[in-house]
């Protein structure tokens, strides 16, 4: 029965090869036969492109996934590498002042700002183990950021000359008058007790005087930006704008001698 079935599918396969060959041969049966299977060879070319569709979508959007994830690992490293060469240039710089400041310093890096006072006092990375104490001077290569007032084993406190109970005796550098420059909290220091007389212009440099045993003489604190008169008319003052910009500082120096 079986070899019957078989034989039986041969000859229906035979006759209709025969007929496909005679159909292509014959010229009057040559349109007849292609219309016959003009649609089922579109309906197979059909699902062999959208099949060929949705395998590439499937592994153009998984290279997709890929390249995105390698541009923000590229992206993140670049990232990295630009703030480590700026850290690079910022030390090199801290460095090169060290190596030709008179004074014996301390390098430290700013770790954070005091929450209580955000804008006027800084958290540095060196405590009393360093070498660090209260009333030590900051600065950086620019000029005078401020003092230490707290110390720990591994960490300090540093006010800002920003601070309103931040005080330096100052002198305007090219007429030598005297002054209190203190700070208040905004983004100009006051430099009072001028007298009305005063030979001072914008643009005037203001540095440390000596006179105090805390601040060395000679370092630069800002740039006189305004000037005004006291309300009783008996003496002038000048709002000075700082040389260290206290809002960006990532690295210090503290004279310890």
């Amino acid at each position: 029965m079986a070899k019957k079935k078989f034989k039986r599918l041969i000859t229906y396969l035979t006759f209709f090869l025969l007929t496909i060959l005679l159909a292509s041969l014959i010229p009057l049966f040559r349109s007849s036969s292609v219309d016959t299977f003009q649609y089922p060879l579109n309906i197979f070319t059909w699902i062999n492109r959208e099949i060929r569709a949705i395998i590439f979508f499937h592994r153009n959007f998984a290279e997709n996934e890929r390249l995105k994830k390698e541009i923000s690992s590229l992206r993140q490293k670049i990232f990295i590498a630009e703030e480590l060469s700026l850290e690079n240039k910022r030390l090199k710089g801290l460095l090169s002042f060290k190596q030709s400041s008179p004074y014996v310093v301390v390098a430290s890096k700013v770790i954070a700002r005091d929450p209580s006072n955000w804008s006027s006092a800084i958290i540095i990375d060196k405590g009393k183990r360093d070498g660090i104490r209260p009333s030590l001077p900051v600065i950086t290569e620019r000029g005078l950021v401020g003092k230490v007032i707290e110390v720990g084993n591994s960490t300090s406190k540093i006010m800002l000359i920003t601070d309103p109970n931040f005080g330096v005796s100052a002198v305007l550098q090219r007429s030598r008058q005297e002054g209190l420059v203190s700070g208040t909290l905004g983004a100009l220091l006051i430099m009072r007790y001028l007298s009305a007389d005063t030979d001072i212009k914008v643009s005037d440099a203001v540095v440390t005087s000596g006179l105090s045993q805390i601040f060395p003489k000679g370092i630069i604190i800002g740039r006189v930006r305004e000037i005004g008169t006291a309300f009783s008319g008996l003496s002038r003052f000048a709002m000075i704008k700082p040389e260290v910009d206290s809002s960006t500082l990532e690295e210090v120096l503290v004279i310890v001698k």
